[in-house]
């Protein structure tokens, strides 16, 4: 039986690639920072199934503990090791770019050394991310690829750069098998509500249920590549799988506005037109606005035989569907 580690295992990305990696027979060490509030409904349903229960186990962790990464990889000499733990909020970022980047930067360079140290055998991934592109116009006309010119934006985006290059150097200098997802933006119904995509599918439920009258927003002329995130984690078992480490855009390769994705949800919901309910925010614009943002995933497609099965729209209508359900059993 393979062992793998999951930092953010509570998170949307952790919980999904802990369901697939257990239906794969693996064993999973799920790692989560300590917070006062039980978080841990994302997993809930592996505690819950006695088949699951027994190929899960969960620690605390923080990324700023080296300590405890040796501690972790000495006790379970883990096949792999994937790092998805991280302050992934952009806007978030600006108001706490230390604490950001030190999880980010810092954290990524932890535990690439500790793999170094105790177990270079460990395969790792590491979850880089589409906001690295920033406004960069070095997209062409099939979008951003592995190779395009990074020109980021945010305290978020800088650290997950630095944590990018940092894993091609322990690849390199280390023949560590260390490979990086520069994922463009993945929802799914585990999304935390104050990301744009969930904000909307579960306001505009409420408001289907009467339990609402508007949803505040800031920029709806941001352009997004979005996909399914359960799509996503597939792609990051993948390229574990492979001889050699690289790096993969993972992308659907079609970019819509947030606007779009109003009115595709709107329209399902059978509200009508979105303008008679969405107020702008100016709070809500970030300092620096990434306005772009289209994956070229050909590489992924060609050498790890990944495609994603949900496009936006699918995506959306999921989202709704899951929103509206939950709500509807809340109030019920």
């Amino acid at each position: 039986m393979k062992t793998a580690i999951i930092t953010g295992v509570n998170g949307q990305d952790g919980s999904y690639l802990a369901d697939l990696l257990i239906s794969k027979g693996y064993f999973v060490v799920g790692l989560k920072r300590r917070t006062s509030a039980i978080n841990t409904s994302r997993v809930d349903h592996i505690y819950d199934n006695p088949l699951s229960n027994s190929q899960f186990k969960m620690h605390y962790y923080d990324l700023s503990d080296g300590s405890s990464t040796v501690n972790l990889l000495q006790k379970y000499k883990p096949d792999e090791f994937y790092n998805i733990a991280a302050q992934s909020h952009v806007a978030v970022s600006f108001d706490v770019p230390e604490y950001t980047s030190e999880g980010i930067s810092q954290g990524t360079l932890r535990i690439l050394e500790g793999i170094r140290s105790v177990s270079p055998l460990t395969r790792f991934y590491q979850a880089s991310s589409s906001e690295m592109f920033g406004d960069s116009k070095d997209y062409g006309t099939e979008g951003f690829t592995e190779t395009s010119i990074m020109s980021p934006v945010s305290p978020y985006a800088v650290a997950k750069l630095h944590a990018h290059h940092m894993t091609r150097v322990y690849r390199t200098a280390y023949n560590l098998h260390a490979s990086s997802g520069i994922l463009f933006n993945h929802e799914s119904p585990r999304r935390g509500e104050t990301f744009v995509t969930r904000k909307i599918t579960m306001a505009v439920a409420k408001i289907k249920m009467g339990l609402q009258t508007k949803i505040m927003l800031g920029n709806l002329d941001a352009k997004r590549d979005w996909g399914f995130a359960g799509d996503y984690v597939k792609a990051m078992w993948l390229m574990l799988q492979q001889n050699s480490p690289d790096d993969y855009v993972i992308a659907t390769n079609r970019t819509h506005t947030v606007r779009e994705f109003l009115e595709v949800v709107f329209d399902y919901a059978g509200l009508g037109d979105y303008k008679k309910y969405v107020e702008i925010d100016p709070r809500l614009f970030r300092p620096n606005e990434v306005p772009f943002l289209l994956g070229n995933p050909a590489k992924a497609k060609k050498v790890l035989d990944w495609n994603p099965e949900y496009d936006m729209k699918s995506l959306a209508h999921m989202m709704f569907d899951s929103d509206y359900a939950l709500l509807k059993t809340k109030v019920a």
